[in-house]
This record gives C-alpha cells, sequence and structure tokens, in this order.
C-alpha cells in the first residue's frame, strides 16, 4: 500500500482530493503512485475542501481534528495526511485491503 506508510509512529496518508463532488466518500485509487481517492462536497476555495476532509477522516477514523495534520498539498488535490494513529490501526477503521 503505497498511499499509506508509517512516520515517527504515526500514519502518513497519501490522498487525492476531488472537491466539489455530490457527497463525501473514498472512491477507490487514483494515479501512480497510486493514492487513496477521496470526493469532497466542499469548493476548493477558501480552504473549505481541505477543512472538510480533515473533518471526514476524523470522523471516519473516530479520532479528533487535532489527531490529524496536512502535511503537504495545501494548495494541491494530492495531499498528504499525518494521523496521529498506527497504519494497522488506519486501515482497519478505514476498512482497507493489503
Amino acid at each position: 500500500m503505497n498511499y499509506l506508510s508509517p512516520k515517527n509512529d504515526q500514519c502518513l496518508l497519501r490522498i487525492y482530493v476531488q472537491p466539489g463532488a455530490s457527497r463525501n466518500e473514498i472512491s477507490g485509487l487514483y494515479g501512480e503512485p497510486p493514492r487513496l481517492k477521496v470526493k469532497i462536497k466542499a469548493p476548493p476555495v477558501d480552504g473549505e475542501a481541505n477543512k472538510e476532509v480533515l473533518v471526514f477522516f476524523a470522523k471516519l477514523l473516530g479520532v479528533s481534528k487535532s489527531r490529524i495534520e496536512l502535511e503537504r498539498g495545501e494548495t494541491s488535490r494530492q495531499k498528504d495526511l499525518l494521523i496521529d494513529l498506527q497504519v494497522d490501526e488506519v486501515k482497519r477503521l478505514l476498512s482497507l485491503e493489503d
């Protein structure tokens, strides 16, 4: 799983965001190397999509937003999230397969 890797006892999750979608959801893989594709309802204006990405993953993982950090990609569709959980725990909570 190239889009999930350990980093300093945390999990680095590489995602591709499609803003302006009809609903928030994970919709498979995108690109090479693959990233987890995430559709987000919020528009890519004034950081709204970034905020919604953090809220979306916090809810999916059952953690507070403060445990998820946008490490890279503030103005890009390709983003790296640093999640204060172990990689195996993130895989389990997101129901991801190897």
